[in-house]
C-alpha cells in the first residue's frame, strides 16, 4: 500500500468520524410528515391515539391490517335466514387521503346497510361514496391573515367550544349534502366564515360518519391544550366493537430493497452516501494503471544465414570446388525427396519425367541438372570454378519458386 492510498484512507476515516460526531451532537429535526402511523411518535403520527384507544372507546379495538373486503366479507353469514354479519360495531378509518380500494368501499356500504356504523376521517372521499351517500366536498383555504383556524361541534349537548387546529389543518369541507337525511355534526373555519366538516349520513339500517379534519387525531393536537376533548367528543359517535382499518391508511410505500433500513435512517443514509462518494474518489485517482516499466528486450538474431554464408565463403576462398559441388548435389536430392517424394537412387529418363510432372519445370532444365549430376558422379578429374557455377545455376532453376509450364 503506497503513501497516497494511506492518505486517502486516513482522510475518509476522519471525515466519517467528523460527520458522525456532528450528526450525534446536533438536535434531531422534527419530522412534520403526515404519516398517521399508529407507531409514529412524530407530530402527525397517531401513537397517542393508539395507546389511549381502549380507554377512549371503552370497547374492544380490533386493529385490521387486511383490506376491509378481506376482513369483513368472510364474516357475512350467507347460510342463516337473516343474512347478516356475524360481528357488529363501528368501522374506523383515519388517514390524510382516502386510500381504501373500491371492493372494500363497497364492503363498507354493505356493513353499514346491515345496521352498523362507519366512521371515516379524511381530506378526500371517493366518487362511489359521494354517489351512494349523496354529498359532495370541496376545498377552501382558510389560513389568510392572522385568524386561527378552529373546529367545533354542532351538537349543543357536547358544548360549542372552539378548538384551535391551525397547525396541519385541512381545507376540505362538505359543499353539498342531502339536507333531508344528512345531519351536520360539526364545522371548521375562522372568524369570517364557517364550513361544514363533520356529517352523519344514514345508510340502510346503519350510519356513516364523515369527517374532513383527520389531523385532530394526531399526536400534536391530542397533546395540545384541550384538543383531546374535541377528539373524544367526535369519536363518541362510534358504538360497539371498533374495527380500525390500518392497511394503506398512512399512504406509506414500503420498499422491497435490501437497503431500505439503511436508507430509512438519516445517519446510516448519510454514511452510505459518503462511503459511495469516497469509493468513487478513490477509483478516480487510481484509475490510471500503475506498473513497473517493462524493459525492451531485443529478439535473438537468426545467425543461421550468416553462418551459412561464412562457411560458403570459406569453402570458396579455399578453392575446394569438389566439396561444394558434392554438398550442393546432396542438398538438391534431399530437397527433391522431401518436396516431391521421389526416389533419387537412379537418375534416368523415368526420374526426369516424374520430376517434370510434379514440379512443372521445363524438361530441358530438368535434363540439364540430371546430366550434370550424372556427369559429376562419373568424372574423376578435379572440378573447376566453371563446373560449380554451371551446376549451381541448373539447380537454382529447378528449386526456384516460379513454375514453368511445359510447352505443348
Amino acid at each position: 500500500m503506497n503513501k497516497t492510498i494511506k492518505i486517502y484512507i486516513v482522510f475518509l476515516v476522519l471525515l466519517l468520524v467528523g460527520i458522525v460526531y456532528i450528526d450525534v451532537s446536533r438536535p434531531k429535526p422534527i419530522n412534520w410528515s403526515l404519516t398517521y402511523g399508529i407507531k409514529d411518535k412524530t407530530p402527525f403520527g397517531m401513537y397517542v391515539l393508539n395507546e389511549e384507544a381502549p380507554a377512549l372507546f371503552g370497547q374492544k379495538v380490533n386493529r385490521i391490517t387486511q383490506t376491509a373486503y378481506e376482513y369483513f366479507e368472510p364474516k357475512y353469514d350467507y347460510d342463516s335466514l337473516v343474512n347478516t354479519y356475524t360481528i357488529r360495531g363501528t368501522i374506523l378509518s383515519i388517514s390524510d387521503q382516502y386510500l381504501i380500494d373500491d371492493e372494500s368501499t363497497q364492503e363498507l356500504l354493505y356493513f353499514a346497510q346491515h345496521g352498523n356504523k362507519v366512521f371515516i376521517s379524511s381530506k378526500s372521499f371517493p366518487q362511489k361514496l359521494m354517489d351512494s351517500l349523496k354529498f359532495n366536498y370541496s376545498s377552501k383555504f382558510l389560513g389568510l391573515g392572522k385568524d386561527s383556524i378552529f373546529t367545533m361541534l354542532a351538537n349543543p349537548h357536547l358544548g360549542n367550544k372552539k378548538y384551535d387546529i391551525s397547525v396541519g389543518a385541512g381545507n376540505s369541507y362538505f359543499e353539498k349534502i342531502d339536507t333531508l337525511s344528512t345531519t351536520v355534526l360539526g364545522y371548521h373555519g375562522n372568524t369570517k366564515e364557517k364550513l361544514v366538516n363533520f356529517i352523519k349520513v344514514p345508510y340502510g339500517k346503519g350510519e356513516f360518519y364523515l369527517h374532513t379534519q383527520p389531523t385532530v387525531f394526531t399526536n400534536y393536537h391530542l397533546l395540545k391544550g384541550n384538543n383531546s376533548e374535541y377528539a373524544a367528543k367526535t369519536l363518541s359517535y362510534t358504538d360497539g366493537e371498533i374495527f380500525w382499518l390500518l392497511k394503506n391508511q398512512t399512504g406509506e410505500i414500503v420498499s422491497n430493497s435490501p437497503m431500505r433500513y439503511i436508507l430509512s435512517q438519516p445517519a446510516l443514509k448519510t454514511a452510505w452516501y459518503i462511503f459511495l462518494l469516497g469509493m468513487l474518489t478513490f477509483f478516480i485517482f487510481n484509475a490510471k494503471r500503475k506498473q513497473r516499466i517493462v524493459p525492451i528486450i531485443k529478439p535473438l538474431e537468426n545467425t543461421t544465414v550468416d553462418f551459412t554464408k561464412t562457411i560458403g565463403n570459406l569453402y570458396f576462398q579455399e578453392g575446394n570446388h569438389d566439396n561444394i559441388i558434392e554438398k550442393k548435389i546432396i542438398y538438391f536430392l534431399e530437397k527433391i525427396r522431401t518436396d516431391y517424394l521421389l526416389d533419387t537412387t537412379v537418375l534416368d529418363e523415368n526420374f526426369e519425367k516424374k520430376l517434370q510432372q510434379k514440379s512443372g519445370k521445363k524438361p530441358e532444365d530438368i535434363r540439364r541438372v540430371v546430366h550434370l549430376i550424372n556427369q559429376r558422379r562419373k568424372s574423376y578429374h578435379q572440378s573447376i570454378e566453371s563446373d560449380l557455377i554451371a551446376l549451381n545455376t541448373a539447380i537454382e532453376k529447378i528449386l526456384s519458386k516460379e513454375k514453368n509450364s511445359q510447352e505443348s
